[in-house]
């Protein structure tokens, strides 16, 4: 169980051995206890996604440490293709914490590196499941908007270049 005085840190993932690829299905397994519609089909799916995950956005994918162990972590992505967009843009693959350490504020740094990770994109695209009301809650308010829908998932976006020319005219 998660200290409220330990120490997290954010760090960019060095390395996907096997040691690690467990820990961060355990981590995902965990994160969608309760919500199985929306966390594939187990353990097998998660690892082949979480491989996906590390060769699409190898250096945007962050963990949440406490100590050495691995709580959490979020994939962030510069050079998503977004069909609903019909271009580039930011995205957020996945995001999971490990469910004994939320609550800790452990989501909202992994947020925030991710933004700031993706801060030369304009828009920011995620999918989340329907019914996770918490998720959505969180994403709403770093300014996520709910813009679509596919089968369970919604989609949402964040414009993070605003209005650049308000008050041009």
């Amino acid at each position: 169980m998660a200290e409220k005085n330990e120490e997290v840190k954010i760090e960019k993932l060095k390395k996907f051995d096997q040691e690690t690829l467990e820990r961060l299905v355990e981590i995902y397994m965990s994160a969608y206890e309760g919500m199985r519609e929306y966390g594939g089909e187990g353990e097998s799916y998660a690892k082949r996604y979480l491989r996906w995950c590390w060769d699409k956005a190898k250096d945007g994918f962050f963990v949440a440490k406490v100590g050495d162990r691995i709580v959490g972590f979020i994939v962030c992505d510069r050079d998503w293709y977004s069909k609903y967009e019909g271009r580039t843009v930011g995205a957020v693959h996945e995001f999971a914490v490990d469910k004994a350490y939320q609550g800790h504020g452990i989501g909202h740094k992994l947020m925030d590196k991710c933004l700031e990770y993706l801060k030369d994109t304009d828009r920011i695209e995620l999918w989340v499941g329907e019914k996770n009301y918490g998720a959505i809650k969180f994403y709403e308010r770093y300014g996520f908007k709910k813009v679509g829908q596919h089968g369970i998932w919604v989609r949402m976006v964040k414009d993070t270049k605003k209005e650049i020319n308000a008050g041009e005219e």
